[in-house]
Formats: C-alpha cells, structure tokens, sequence
C-alpha cells in the first residue's frame, strides 16, 4: 500500500487542529479534528473553494442550533427538525459539500445548552473553525503533486494497455475472461483520467506564458482521453464481434489488422511525440499500410456485395467493427493535428512533464 499525499496530509492536518485546539483551550478539541477530515482537499484551488463552503456551512449550523434551542429547546426530535433544515438550507444554497461539517457543528452545539449557551456555541463554532483553518494551512504549505505529471502518465499507461489488447485481439491470441476484467478495469482507468484532468485544470498559473502553454495542453490531454476512449471502443468491439471477424474473407482480415496496426503504431508515437521523446519529423503513419477512411468504407461496401440477404446480422457486426475503427483513426489523427501544433510554439524543454512511477 502506498502512502498518498491526502493521506499524509489529512494525518498532518488532524495532528495539527489537535493541537491548535488544545492550545487554545478548547472543550473539545476532537471537533477541530473532525473539521480537519472534511476540509483537507487534494489541490489549493479547491482548498480556497473549500474553507468558503465551510464557513457558510458551519455559521448555518450554528445559527439554526442556537435558534432551535433558544426557541424549542434541544429535545432529539427538535434536533432531528433542526438538522433537516440544515440540510435543506445547504442544498437551497448549493453547498452539497458542507452538509455534514454543518451536522457535526449542529450537533455539538445542541447537545449540552445551558446557563452560559451562547457563548458555548460561539467556542464548539471556534473549534471547528480551527479544524478547517488547519486544513488550509497543511494544504497551502504541502504542495500538491504535479497532476500534469500523473495526468499523463495515467493517459500513457492506460493507452499503453489498450494497445496490446488490441494486438492481441486482431490476432486472436488471448484470454476471453482476462481481456473482459480488464476491459473494466481500463474503464475505471478512464474515470482516473478524467479525476486528474479536473484537478490539474484547477492547478492556477501565475505567468501569461504558462498560462498559454497549459491551455494548449489541456486541449491535448483532453483529445489523448477521447483518443483513448476511442481506442476502448474499438477493443471492446473487437472482443464482442470475434466470430464476425473471424468469418471474414482472409484477405479483409488482414486489411483490418494491417490498419489497426497501423493506427495504433502511430497511437503510439504521438504519446512519445508529445513529451519530446520522438522528433516530431521522424512521427510515421506508415502510408504503405494504412489506408484512408474513405478506402477502408469501400472495402466494407465491396464486402456487403457478397450478401444476398442485406439483412444477416453479420454485416451490422461488421459494420459496427469498420466504423469503430475509422472513428480510432480520426481521433489519432486529430491528435497529431494538435500535438504538431502545440511544438510549433514550444520546445521540447518547455515541457514540465517528468518521469515517475505511477501506482
């Protein structure tokens, strides 16, 4: 099990609130504690998003428990009236996230009023602002990972992966039941990938020149996703359509894995292409193999003659299996579009990306 950076960081921000709390003197420093839990983000954007949340969420909770208690006293079925306003007012207000920091605060108010209530709620609120301070404290001084880096490389080995299924499947070497589990795992994969899109977008940039570059690369690593997707089509298609591939003349067999090798070789390269790995003159599409969209269709036209009844499942099979992998080929060559582009205004040791190991 490896030790992540929001693990590490939530066990800092805990420790931390802890001992704010307790050296302020808190009544109860857990609470600041449990505020520190829900506050620790795993980006700076979303940490300034978060301590914005909480504040609006937690003087809700405060607010209504004081109410509640001073109108209605704090018998469990008033709590229990209380915290569904709580919960309605949050969601009126579009604060989903601060929903149960705003229960804990309510809660902890509620509990034990007394002569001296007020300003028992004004020190339980303290506590549990102290908990999302330090949250925001652990976020700004432990920086977070470079999600251009894991973005990438997340992209890499998912492609990477899909790659050699799809080597295997047009050749028809493989494990049915291999290839199904981890056809879902590449699509979890995928989920990944989107995740780490979002929170390198919210990554902010200070200078104008970078400003621009990451721009243009999310444009990239947003095409390398769709390529990506497109590529997992195509495999599953593939995987479900093995006896329509398999009843097709042997000579449009080996076209189709002629161009499929062909797509993703040049799949291949532009990942490498992109991070400087490849000169970008040296990027083949290998002409003598591949051939265009418009070709391949024919082909498939030229295949459908041979049937009488238009209507054999087989041909919508085929069908299905051609068009997958002209859309393959066209996201592939958009993506070359992109990333010969983007290095005809950055050099290769403008890029930021580096090499780790990914988990």
């Amino acid at each position: 099990m490896k030790l992540g950076a929001r693990i590490f960081k939530t066990g800092v921000a805990i420790v931390l609130s802890l001992y704010l709390a307790q050296l302020l003197h808190s009544p109860a420093p857990v609470l600041a504690g449990i505020a520190a839990i829900f506050a620790i983000q795993p980006t700076i954007y979303r940490s300034v998003l978060t301590i914005i949340e909480q504040i609006q969420g937690n003087l809700i909770g405060a607010a209504l428990a004081v109410l509640f208690v001073l109108l209605l006293g704090n018998h469990i079925i008033v709590i229990g009236l209380a915290a569904i306003m709580v919960i309605i007012l949050n969601l009126k207000l579009k604060l989903e996230n601060t929903i149960g920091l705003s229960l804990v605060t309510l809660l902890s108010i509620m509990e034990t009023p007394g002569s001296d209530f007020i300003p028992f709620a004004g020190f339980r609120f303290g506590t549990i602002m102290i908990g999302v301070f330090s949250a925001f404290i652990v976020n700004l001084v432990f920086l977070p990972p470079k999600y251009e880096n894991k973005l990438y490389f997340k992209i890499a080995n998912t492609t990477e992966e899909i790659i050699k299924w799809i080597r295997l499947g047009i050749r028809y070497d493989y494990d049915h039941n291999h290839l199904k589990s981890d056809i879902e795992h590449l699509k979890d994969s995928l989920l990944k990938i989107s995740q780490f899109y979002s929170m390198y977008k919210e990554e902010r940039s200070y200078f104008k020149k970078k400003t621009l570059e990451k721009s243009r690369k999310l444009v990239i690593f947003r095409q390398m996703n769709s390529t990506a997707k497109r590529a997992l089509d195509t495999l599953k298609r593939i995987h479900r359509f093995e006896n329509e591939l398999l009843q097709l003349p042997e000579d449009f067999q080996q076209t189709i894995q002629e161009q499929l090798d062909c797509i993703i070789y040049h799949h291949e390269q532009l990942m490498l292409k992109f991070i400087g790995k490849i000169p970008t003159h040296n990027v083949s599409s290998e002409p003598s193999t591949c051939l265009d969209h418009k070709e391949l269709f024919n082909l498939f036209l030229s295949h459908q003659k041979d049937y009488s009844d238009l209507n054999d499942p087989h041909l919508y099979h085929t069908m299905q299996i051609i068009s997958s992998i002209i859309d393959y080929g066209e996201q592939v060559e958009h993506l070359d579009t992109l990333i010969t582009s983007f290095h005809s205004f950055h050099h290769n040791d403008e890029l930021t990306i580096e090499q780790e190991q990914m988990e």
